[in-house]
């Protein structure tokens, strides 16, 4: 029962937006909001794309941070030098 009001709220959401966009395209200068519309969502496409793309990036970056990290801290203190013993 609540799955056939949420498809029948979605379906008279989904026309609302439809007959919206069509009233849009009838007010002077609606077209142009509409095709504003559009770019913005292709842009906010490709930015979403390019940040997918990072992901792998900074999960490389986390490793190598731990393990220098690692690194650093087993690494031991430099051996006493040994002074030379003077010539005669």
């Amino acid at each position: 029962m609540a799955r056939k009001r949420q498809k029948d709220l979605m379906t008279r959401l989904t026309e609302a937006g439809e007959e919206a966009l069509e009233r849009l395209q009838e007010v002077p200068g609606g077209q142009r909001v509409l095709e504003a519309t559009h770019v913005l969502r292709d842009r906010v496409d490709d930015v979403a794309k390019r940040l997918r793309k990072l992901d792998p990036l900074e999960k490389r970056v986390d490793e190598l941070e731990r393990r220098l990290k690692a690194l650093e801290t087993t690494r031991r203190p430099p051996a006493p030098r040994k002074k030379p013993k003077p010539t005669a």
